[in-house]
C-alpha cells in the first residue's frame, strides 16, 4: 500500500490540526481495503477536547462538521468506571460535547481518549484482519511486527474494549509501540504528527499485504456478468417474502465468487465470523446457501437464523427479520439482497472483501473469526435494539 500523503496539500493545514485531521482521514477513507461504508474512526486532541468522527460519517467524505467535540477529562474518567451500558455511554459522551449540534461521537471515543497522542487512526485493514482470522493469527502477527506492536485479544467494541485497553496499558510506555492490532477487528496507529500516524498505518498494512502476496494465490475478483440475471431476481423474490419489502438483487459471479461457492466446507465456513465485527450489521452473521432449490435455501436460512437468535437472545431482545442479506448459489456465485440499489451496493462491497479474506485465510491454514455468540453481541447491539423498541 502506498502513502497518499502530499506535503504540498498538507502545508495549508500547518496551523489547523482539525483541518489536518480531516485531510488524513479522507486519505484513509479512500483506501477501501482499510475501511468500508462508515467503518473505522479517527480523532485529534486539541487542548482539552477530543474531536472524533461522529456517527453517520464516512472517512472518505468527512469534513470538520463530522468531528464531534468531546471533553477529554470526562472521557478519561469514564474509562475508570467498572461498568457502563452502551446507552449510558452514548448519553454521557453526548452530554460532554461542547456543541450539541454535532453528531453522536464514535463508540470508540473513550479508547481514543486513552491513547496519549494527538492523532489516532483506526481502520479495519483487510490484510491485517485476514491474518488475525487464521488459526495461528496471533503468533503470525507477533512474528511480523515484533514486540513494538501491542496485540489485543478480541473484546467487544465500545466501553468493554476501552476498559480492557485502559487496564492493560496503565503501566506501559506508549512510545515503545508503533500501533495496536485488535484480533479479529482492526488496527490503531497514533502519533503527535498526523503524517506519521497515517504513514504508520500504511506501513503496518503493507507488511501484511506483502505476506499475503507471498503465500496466497487468488482468482480475479472483478470480472462479472456471465450468468443469467434472472437467477438473482428469483432469489430476490423469495427473500423479499421474509424481508417484507421489494429487494434489489445483484449477482456477483466473478471467478472468486464462483470459487467461494464451491468450497467443500462452505456450510461451516460461513458461520465462523465475518471480516470485522461491525459488518454484521450489514450482512447478518451468515448467508443463505442455495443448492438448486431457491425456496428451500431461503427457508433453511430463516430456520438457521431463528435458531441462532434463540440460542443467544435474552428475553429483552427483539428478533430482526429472517431474510438473508446475501445468498451463495453453489457453482454460480453470490446474490446480494439489499432493499434498494444503495444498500445492495454496500452489501456487495462488504461481501467481496469478506470472501477475499476467507479464501486467503483458507490458504494460510483456515478461516476463523468470531463465534456466533460474539456476532450476536454486535448484531443485537443495545443501541440498535432501542431503536426497534421505539
Amino acid at each position: 500500500m502506498k502513502s497518499l500523503f502530499d506535503d504540498g496539500i498538507a502545508a495549508q493545514y500547518k496551523n489547523d490540526p482539525l483541518g489536518m485531521r480531516v485531510y488524513t482521514s479522507q486519505l484513509l477513507g479512500r483506501e477501501k481495503s482499510l475501511v468500508l461504508h462508515g467503518g473505522g474512526n479517527t480523532s485529534v486532541k486539541i487542548d482539552n477536547t477530543l474531536y472524533i468522527k461522529g456517527s453517520g460519517w464516512n472517512l472518505d467524505t468527512i469534513e470538520k462538521g463530522g468531528f464531534s467535540p468531546v471533553n477529554l477529562d470526562v472521557l478519561l474518567k469514564m474509562a475508570t468506571r467498572e461498568s457502563l451500558s452502551d446507552t449510558q455511554m452514548v448519553a454521557e459522551q453526548r452530554a460532554a460535547m461542547s456543541d450539541q449540534s454535532f453528531p453522536n461521537p464514535s463508540i470508540e471515543a473513550i479508547l481514543h481518549a486513552i491513547i496519549p497522542f494527538a492523532f489516532v487512526d483506526h481502520t479495519h485493514a483487510d490484510a491485517v484482519v485476514t491474518l488475525t482470522n487464521t488459526p495461528n493469527g496471533k503468533a503470525l502477527i507477533q512474528k511480523l511486527y515484533g514486540d513494538n506492536m501491542l496485540i489485543v485479544d478480541y473484546v467487544k467494541p465500545g466501553f468493554e474494549l476501552a476498559k480492557h485497553i485502559y487496564e492493560i496499558t496503565r503501566s506501559i510506555d506508549w512510545d515503545h509501540f508503533v500501533g495496536i492490532v485488535l484480533m479479529h477487528h482492526g488496527v490503531f496507529t497514533f502519533n503527535n504528527d498526523a503524517k506519521h500516524s497515517y504513514e504508520k498505518m500504511i506501513e503496518i498494512v503493507t507488511v501484511a499485504e506483502t505476506h499475503l502476496a507471498e503465500h496466497v494465490t487468488l482468482a480475479c475478483g472483478d470480472c462479472e456478468g456471465k450468468e443469467d440475471k434472472s437467477l438473482a431476481e428469483a432469489v430476490g423474490i423469495e427473500a423479499a417474502k421474509l424481508r417484507g419489502c421489494n429487494l434489489f438483487p445483484l449477482l456477483i459471479d466473478s471467478p472468486r465468487a464462483q470459487l467461494f461457492s464451491i468450497l467443500p466446507n462452505l456450510e461451516t465456513l460461513v458461520k465462523k465470523g465475518g471480516l470485522t465485527p461491525e459488518h454484521v450489521i450489514w450482512i447478518k452473521p451468515f448467508p443463505a446457501i442455495i443448492d438448486g432449490n431457491i425456496a428451500k435455501g431461503i427457508e433453511q436460512f430463516a430456520s438457521d437464523y431463528e435458531h441462532y437468535f434463540k440460542a443467544n437472545a435474552s428475553h429483552e431482545h427483539i428478533c430482526l427479520d429472517l431474510a438473508p442479506r446475501y445468498a451463495v448459489i453453489k457453482g454460480i456465485g453470490i446474490v446480494v439482497l439489499g432493499k434498494d440499489e444503495k444498500e445492495s451496493r454496500i452489501i456487495g462491497d462488504i461481501v467481496k472483501h469478506t470472501i477475499t479474506a476467507i479464501l486467503s485465510a483458507e490458504q494460510l491454514g483456515g478461516w476463523g473469526s468470531l463465534t456466533l455468540a460474539q456476532m450476536f453481541e454486535m448484531e443485537y447491539w443495545e443501541l440498535e435494539q432501542v431503536k426497534l423498541k421505539k
